[in-house]
């Protein structure tokens, strides 16, 4: 029987590329609302698609303008006839908006930790002065440690993490991987981390009405599908290279392949009668879980799927402007969870066929690695059920003025406190129950 709390969260997705940040979200917010029965949830998510994605009661998701992050690493608006400048401060003023109407009791902030080009740098001290719990939710596997730590130390992150955040929830186990390693982390960072877990994914058990494939098939997916012409363009070679590759192939393209290439790719599919293409599926764990295995980029999300539905799994890391499925991927080989190619590899039309004939028969990952847990969702309901159980009516006193950012950065080195500000109160950092 869900607990009855009345407490509101609000989740930050920036949502440039691809959809791993705000089906992240979906799925931390939907197990919370499960657990608790009169928490809110709201989520700001700048995915352009936000509004395919079905919600369950108590969740609601508010939109802010969409950017693309190219293959070079750079960002432009989605709607090219806004400049870029403007989106962002449109967004930046959307979610300090968001946050003062909705006044959540917890923030959690996924990936970023001063969101994109630093547009929460206004709403973090805001929600810290009125006592709100700020959480950052970082993946396993960020990106390279150099690369990161180039990224962090140009806008002064490391700094604004220790001054703002409470917690640090790490979607993985610490002997998978640490997503700060290579990184000089301060102590008082290093506090705040918890390995809460991979997020096991399940079945929503609601009808759904769309097309689903009967029989064995293989699953092909790109995730949001941004960059995963390739890797389509590698399989359908590969089917047509070796006559006896038979097994059906299930490709779904992703909502972010151009158009241009997804026409391309849609005609070259056709005169190999065994693959079968969807251009999206807005629930990708019923393919995976019918799936007789799974081929794919090796994204966060997908990967917990491959996990939690126990399935065999070949993955062709993207490698760059990120290296964070390359990592990934390498980590997953040494504990014998999925096997991988390269992508200059999977364009050996033979090599990927042999790859893909084997891929079927290859053992589960239960079956290589028994000892891997997926019990991220209950660890995060278990710390937001003892912070609810702490939490008191006069935990906060409330500031005659907001703090700046500038202000907070001057008192976090030693400067002067302003002493017409008043201090806040904090509830007590929690960790996982033992």
């Amino acid at each position: 029987m869900p607990r009855s709390e009345n407490a509101r969260i609000l989740m930050y997705s920036h949502d440039t590329f691809g959809l791993g940040h705000l089906r992240r979200c979906r799925t931390i917010a939907r197990s919370l609302v499960g657990d608790f029965g009169g928490l809110n949830i709201l989520i700001i998510s700048g995915a352009a698609i936000a509004g395919a994605f079905d919600y369950p009661a108590r969740v609601d998701f508010v939109k802010i303008p969409s950017v693309i992050k190219l293959r070079n690493g750079e960002y432009t608006s989605m709607e090219r006839h806004i400049d870029l400048h403007e989106t962002l401060e449109m967004r930046q003023s959307i979610i300090r908006h968001a946050a003062e109407t909705f006044r959540p009791d917890i923030f959690i902030v996924d990936k970023e930790p001063i969101g994109l080009r630093g547009e929460l740098e206004e709403t973090l001290p805001y929600l810290k002065a009125r006592g709100t719990t700020l959480i950052l939710g970082l993946r396993e596997v960020m990106d390279a440690p150099d690369l990161l730590d180039a990224e962090w130390k140009r806008s002064d992150t490391m700094r604004k993490i220790e001054l703002f955040y409470d917690m640090i929830w790490v979607y993985g186990p610490s002997e998978f991987y640490d997503p700060l390693t290579g990184l000089d982390v301060p102590t008082p960072v290093r506090s705040k981390m918890q390995f809460v877990g991979f997020l096991q994914r399940g079945l929503s058990g609601e009808e759904s009405t769309a097309y689903r494939p009967e029989g064995d098939y293989i699953l092909v997916t790109t995730g949001g599908g941004g960059d995963g012409a390739d890797l389509i363009h590698d399989v359908i070679h590969a089917y047509r290279e070796d006559s006896d590759l038979r097994h059906r192939a299930l490709v779904v393209l992703g909502p972010y392949m151009p158009a241009k290439k997804r026409r391309k790719l849609i005609r070259k599919a056709q005169s190999v009668p065994f693959i079968e293409i969807i251009e999206f599926d807005n629930r990708m764990e019923e393919l995976v879980a019918g799936a007789r295995a799974v081929v794919a980029m090796g994204g966060y999300n997908t990967y917990c799927e491959i996990l939690s539905f126990d399935k065999p799994a070949l993955i062709i890391p993207r490698t760059r402007p990120r290296q964070e499925q390359l990592i990934r991927a390498h980590r997953a080989v040494e504990l014998s969870l999925v096997d991988m190619l390269l992508p200059e590899e999977a364009e050996d039309a033979a090599r990927f066929a042999v790859a893909l004939k084997a891929l079927p028969y290859r053992p589960r990952p239960s079956e290589s690695n028994p000892h891997l847990r997926l019990d991220g969702l209950v660890n995060i309901s278990r710390i937001v059920g003892n912070w609810l159980d702490m939490r008191r009516p006069a935990s906060v006193v409330r500031q005659r003025q907001v703090p700046t950012l500038e202000g907070m950065l001057q008192d976090h080195t030693g400067a002067d406190r302003n002493t017409t500000t008043s201090q806040w109160i904090w509830p007590m950092p929690l960790g996982i129950a033992q």
